[in-house]
């Protein structure tokens, strides 16, 4: 498979649209791109450039004149049948190459083949790649919930013994620039991991050590995971859901090391200590 073979110059002088643009992923993806001069379209439901799934009327105006797109979904229940209409929609405007960040396969329902907006994306007539990532570590230093335990010092779940292989937010940036400009991602659905297999403990402790402060993981029941966040000021819906996905690090659904790193990029994935040791070093852990 080719993975340095850039599209052609001229390609360049068309925005590549980037959903979620101040997310995460996107954020990220969007000063990747720039960095390498290409045009992009960042948007989303609070931007400059408005983007808002449950309004179609923002869709075609973010989607005209673009050449490529990084997809992110609603997260709604109706996100399937949102992302079949704007991905049809980009390919009857001429967007060329659809880049989707999906879900691990642990998500698909039984019997169910692919997901939802997977399936959208393959059957939207444009050139696809999806990516299939594992739980991001950023979340310990990004996401508002994880970040207030890590630096009250007491990092509280249901995972159990669970493993994960926690997967560097920079390495989802790196493949979705490369399917984005390259050739040689065209119908590849890419399972994204970091390169080894950690616990919520082991986790928590080489921040603990990487600061030098005293943080620590608290196994608990799920009715006892729920109480603390609801405490926290957790909504219920989203009580349900992190108990859920705890519950599937605990009976090992993602106990498993993906290659998609090294398929689309030629490279290891970024390791967890690496992602601690950057995070770290810029505070956002010291309070």
């Amino acid at each position: 498979m080719t993975i340095n073979n850039v599209i052609t110059t001229n390609d360049t002088t068309k925005p590549v649209l980037v959903l979620g643009g101040t997310g995460k992923t996107g954020r990220r993806v969007a000063a990747r791109l720039r960095s390498r001069g290409h045009e992009v379209r960042a948007v989303s439901r609070g931007g400059p450039v408005r983007f808002d799934w449950t309004d179609e009327s923002t869709w075609e105006p973010v989607l005209t004149g673009a050449r490529a797109a990084y997809l992110v979904d609603s997260q709604r229940a109706d996100a399937g049948t949102s992302m079949r209409g704007f991905a049809k929609l980009a390919a009857s405007l001429g967007v060329e190459r659809l880049v989707l960040l999906s879900h691990s396969d642990w998500v698909a329902p039984e019997g169910e083949e692919k997901l939802p907006c997977e399936r959208a994306v393959r059957e939207s007539g444009a050139r696809w790649t999806i990516l299939k990532p594992a739980w991001f570590a950023q979340n310990f230093s990004e996401d508002p919930f994880f970040l207030r335990q890590v630096l009250d010092g007491d990092v509280v779940s249901s995972t159990g013994e669970g493993v994960e292989p926690w997967l560097d937010v920079e390495d989802i940036a790196d493949v979705a620039v490369a399917a984005l400009t390259e050739d040689g991602h065209d119908e590849q659905a890419y399972a994204l991991s970091g390169p080894r297999l950690l616990s919520m403990a082991e986790a928590v402790g080489e921040i603990a050590r990487a600061t030098g402060r005293d943080v620590v993981h608290r196994a608990v029941s799920p009715a006892d995971f729920a109480a603390h966040a609801a405490r926290q000021g957790v909504s219920e819906e989203h009580v349900e859901l992190l108990n859920m996905l705890y519950g599937w690090i605990r009976e090992g659904r993602f106990a498993r090391l993906g290659d998609g790193v090294r398929r689309a990029l030629g490279r290891e994935p970024r390791d967890f200590t690496d992602y601690v040791r950057t995070a770290a070093a810029t505070g956002v852990w010291l309070g």
